[in-house]
């Protein structure tokens, strides 16, 4: 019996699914599905209610336009009716939970750069900056001798 040989491209997948920044980009991406799992709850839960309380009662979830002239007092009933409606209050809540997640965002980034600047280590020179490093320092040898 032959042995089965695997297509070359196993191994150069095997490769790239194992470098530190796929596996950091994919525990980003599972943190940030879950963070705005969260979000969504914020906005729905606790801010649409205060600011109902504060505007009397207006539910965004339910501020809609019903597009077939029909009225319908809420927006499952105009969905019951298959209605097509432009969901103005779900709307607003996707831009207060993209204003929420972006200002976490910003002051995350901000803590972490205010973190990087305090290390106070410089980063390790590249290898193309060593290189041209070992060629000004030879440079500036070579001048000076002569």
């Amino acid at each position: 019996m032959l042995p089965i040989k695997p297509p070359s491209w196993i191994d150069d997948f095997k490769t790239f699914i194992m470098r530190g920044n796929v596996v950091d980009l994919a525990v980003g991406i599972i943190i940030g599905a879950a963070f705005t799992g969260v979000v969504g709850s914020l906005v729905k839960d606790v801010i649409n209610p205060v600011i109902g309380l504060l505007t009397g009662g207006v539910d965004f979830s339910n501020v809609f336009i019903s597009l077939n002239g029909a009225h319908y007092a809420t927006l499952e009933e105009a969905k019951k009716a298959a209605a097509p409606t432009m969901n103005v209050g779900l709307f607003l809540n996707a831009i207060i939970q993209f204003l929420i997640v972006s200002f976490s965002v910003f002051w995350l980034v901000r803590v972490l750069t205010h973190l990087k600047v305090r290390d106070g280590a410089a980063p390790p020179p590249t290898p193309s900056e060593a290189l041209l490093t070992e060629i000004r320092d030879l440079l500036k040898a070579q001048s000076g001798s002569k």
